[in-house]
């Protein structure tokens, strides 16, 4: 995989904005069965407070977590939701 990644902090210093572009793997054409990798994949990642409790309460909505909770090192845990429209949400914890 090769992703190019800038990370902006918005100016009252709260808010973080992450852009990321897939370089590779190839495209996909159908977007709602994509891994979340797949160049042209549309998806937005939000920052909580607790990911196991927000995971859980998505679920009962219909939303299904993708593949598995991951962990940073020290830094982050994050994980993919697909909503029941195939939309893929991104989820991440920062730790410590």
């Amino acid at each position: 995989m090769r992703v190019e990644i800038a990370m902006m902090r918005t100016p009252d210093g709260h808010g973080k904005l992450e852009l990321s572009r897939f370089l590779a793997p190839p495209v996909v054409s159908d977007h709602r069965a994509a891994p979340v990798n797949a160049l042209g994949y549309l998806r937005v990642m939000f920052a909580v407070e607790d990911l196991d409790d927000t995971v859980a309460r998505l679920s009962k909505h219909g939303a299904q977590i993708v593949d598995q909770v991951v962990q940073y090192h020290d830094a982050c845990r994050l994980c993919y939701v697909r909503a029941p429209d195939g939309l893929l949400i991104g989820l991440a914890e920062e730790l410590g």
